[in-house]
């Protein structure tokens, strides 16, 4: 368990070109008449930095790419928020989540408990215990209790019922699997308000994944685009 979260890029279309091809069909310009300079000049100088203050948006659109994303609860929920992708996930409600992934923060590393804590953790804990032990001790016996009352409640409620309450042992921490699709419109959104310095870190951490997984595509077919975005 790698206990981090990850971004893997699962597919892409379009690319500059589909961009640059949304936007000069208004002027009836065929697209594979123009240079690789001319899409470069007409998606960073004329739709994006065209000197309005606007950015022309709408052919950026047309970029789409689409991520398998491992995370925590709490990244989830910033993914979710301004309904920037279409977004499937893992489901608790309609099957057992049997892999038990947790994201286990690694800034946590080497914070002990204070001896306020230590006295109330009942003796669970010596004087070297962490935070990140606790919080994986926590997790482990969340994951535990979610099996055990998922398989007891399923007689009494019936499997349907049991699954969708016995999740509520899963920690914020508790990891699923997301497939996410964005156009690049919506990802310059995203990645402006989650790589922010002022954004949780986990989800910083997930936005730069994701751009680094577009930057590597072979051939690099949204150099242009990440370059009007200034990427």
């Amino acid at each position: 368990m790698s206990n981090k979260n990850s971004v893997e890029l699962i597919g892409w279309m379009n690319g500059d070109i589909g961009i640059a091809r949304a936007a000069w069909t208004s002027t009836q310009t065929d697209v594979d008449l123009k240079t690789d300079e001319q899409i470069g000049d007409l998606i960073v100088n004329k739709l994006w930095n065209n000197g309005s203050g606007k950015p022309h948006k709408t052919p950026f659109e047309r970029g789409i790419v689409e991520f398998n994303i491992t995370c925590d609860q709490a990244s989830h929920i910033h993914i979710l928020k301004h309904r920037l992708a279409n977004i499937n996930g893992e489901s608790a409600r309609y099957k057992e989540l049997k892999e038990d992934k947790i994201y286990l923060p690694e800034d946590w590393k080497g914070c002990l408990l204070s001896q306020e804590s230590l006295a109330q953790s009942n003796g669970i804990y010596g004087l070297s215990a962490t935070w990140l032990t606790a919080l994986e001790d926590y997790s482990i016996l969340g994951n535990k209790l979610y099996h055990r009352c998922l398989e007891d409640l399923t007689p009494i409620l019936g499997r349907k019922r049991a699954k969708e309450s016995a999740r509520y042992f899963k920690t914020m921490n508790s990891q699923i699997t997301l497939s996410v699709m964005m156009n690049m419109s919506c990802f310059y959104n995203f990645y402006s308000l989650r790589a922010d310095d002022a954004a949780q870190i986990e989800i910083q951490d997930i936005a730069n994944q994701m751009l680094e997984c577009i930057k590597t595509i072979p051939n690099n077919p949204f150099k242009h685009t990440l370059n009007a975005f200034n990427l």
